[in-house]
């Protein structure tokens, strides 16, 4: 499965023009990073590849049935609930009995390096591992396209450093992983590159 821009462009009503005739295949089990100056449209361009914005010009194209998720800034959890819930309750969602949905989710933690960390509450982590178990909640709930949004702008270098360390472990998901970041290395834990900033 792959999601594909076929030229591409965006153009605001004022006439700014964000990027323009982008073609690029984002193929599964790779993870890529959109970068480019402030203002160049990364956020947009995630927009665009979920189908919540229509491209001034070109398409997004996206197989029947491809399901995208977002991984925003700030992450959201059940503070009282454990981790292992957060990651858990996907795949019993997806019709695993509790102790399966258990040790699936277990495995998933440990990808990220949560799995020392599953009895705790969401509460109880700190701002990398919470960003970590977005990630790996998101892996669970099987999405066909995973969009990450600036996973360290809010972050310190120490967090941030743990979080790139949970980009580098979501190509084994086989999702289409794409992330805009304006760290070099967020950027340097993916798999490919995509410059909004040369499409101007």
């Amino acid at each position: 499965m792959s999601v594909t821009l076929e030229g591409v462009g965006h153009v605001w009503p004022n006439g700014t023009v964000l990027f323009d005739r982008v073609d690029r295949t984002f193929a599964e089990g790779t993870v890529t990073a959109v970068v480019g100056p402030s203002g160049s449209g990364k956020s947009t361009l995630l927009a665009i590849l979920a189908g919540m914005l229509r491209p001034t010009r070109g398409a997004a194209v996206r197989p029947p049935g491809c399901r995208p998720l977002w991984v925003f800034q700030n992450p959201h959890g059940v503070a009282r609930r454990r981790v292992l819930d957060h990651v858990a309750l996907p795949f019993v969602a997806q019709g695993a009995d509790r102790r399966t949905a258990d040790v699936r989710a277990l495995g998933v933690l440990e990808r990220f390096g949560l799995g020392s960390r599953a009895h705790a509450r969401f509460a109880e982590l700190s701002g990398g591992e919470a960003q970590r178990l977005m990630l790996a909640r998101t892996i669970a709930s099987a999405p066909g396209l995973m969009l990450v949004d600036e996973p360290t702008a809010q972050l310190d270098r120490a967090a941030a450093i743990e979080v790139n360390r949970g980009i580098g472990a979501l190509a084994a998901s086989g999702t289409v992983v794409v992330v805009a970041t304006h760290d070099d290395a967020s950027r340097d834990a993916c798999d490919g590159v995509l410059d909004l900033g040369r499409y101007r």
